[in-house]
């Protein structure tokens, strides 16, 4: 990692994909491996990222049984150790639910909490702020998750200058996709940090002001993201976009819907372990998988040129 790493939660976090193996007596037949989720997120520490993010939408927490979301969270706490931060995913319907995950992050010992607003239902701006103040009385610093492509409801600037103002909330990440938000949260609400959700607009996030990114892709390349994020940070901008732009075309599939599918694909193009997902979700259609392998492609030569120069 960076000399240079933030505090709080900021750095590159990476939003972890699940590895499954085959059990016929398991949800769907396939049953989590955690051996090969602990050494996954060992080896995206090692390779430069600042922490992970269990329990994510990427981490399948929705497919998964309480008993299973709990230890997938407390592996990713042995796995990294003193050597990374934690932060769960504590996402859920209501805020007795948001709330009750957030007490199992804190004694398992998770670093902090990233929480969606109420998932099965579009709330109104009291009750979001209700749904944040409950999680954040836990104690864990809280990054509230702007995705309202997913959840229908849209942490506005003005709607998360009034949330960074309860106690414990950090950080946001900003997943909507416009750019222009990052400059907009930070004269709004100056206290809270912005975090890159998008990867296909992580370096103009970056660039205008975000001090984080949590991150779909570096599942696939973590020392690439790593040394994104230090250039960009570090104000290399030519040099950070001729790493960025190879690879984007890649990134514009962790904002598509079957981009879990995709960043598990791309694991297995590079020689890690993808695998398949639970249902919902299923396999890539054809196309979509034929697609994902051409991205990849031209990423992976891109970064074999750039390592042979």
């Amino acid at each position: 990692m960076s000399d240079t790493q933030p505090t709080g939660l900021g750095g590159v976090i990476v939003a972890t994909a699940l590895p499954y193996r085959a059990d016929t007596a398991a949800p769907a037949g396939l049953a989590v491996d955690y051996d090969a989720y602990a050494e996954h997120c060992r080896w995206v520490v090692g390779n430069g990222c600042r922490g992970v993010g269990p329990n994510g939408s990427l981490g399948e927490y929705s497919s998964l049984t309480d008993a299973e979301r709990r230890r997938v969270a407390r592996t990713a706490v042995e796995a990294v150790g003193g050597d990374g931060v934690v932060v769960a995913g504590v996402h859920a319907p209501g805020s007795h639910q948001a709330r009750h995950w957030a007490e199992i992050a804190a004694e398992d010992g998770a670093d902090g909490v990233l929480c969606l607003p109420p998932t099965m239902y579009r709330a109104n701006r009291g009750e979001i702020v209700a749904h944040f103040e409950a999680v954040a009385s836990v104690g864990l610093p809280v990054m509230v998750y702007n995705n309202p492509i997913d959840t229908k409801v849209d942490l506005t600037p003005d709607l998360l200058a009034e949330i960074a103002q309860i106690d414990g909330v950090v950080a946001v990440k900003e997943f909507s996709g416009d750019v222009r938000r990052v400059l907009e949260i930070r004269e709004k609400a100056p206290g809270l940090a912005v975090v890159a959700g998008a990867d296909d607009v992580v370096l103009e996030s970056l660039l205008v002001g975000a001090t984080g990114w949590f991150a779909g892709f570096p599942n696939v390349f973590p020392a690439e993201s790593a040394l994104l994020y230090d250039l960009a940070t570090g104000g290399a901008l030519e040099e950070a976009r001729a790493l960025y732009e190879p690879l984007v075309a890649a990134f514009r599939w962790d904002s598509r819907t079957e981009f879990v599918q995709a960043i598990k694909l791309g694991m297995d193009l590079v020689g890690r372990y993808g695998g398949p997902c639970r249902p919902p979700r299923g396999p890539l259609a054809a196309a979509h998988r034929a697609a994902v392998a051409d991205d990849m492609a031209r990423a992976v030569a891109a970064l074999d040129r750039r390592r042979a120069a």
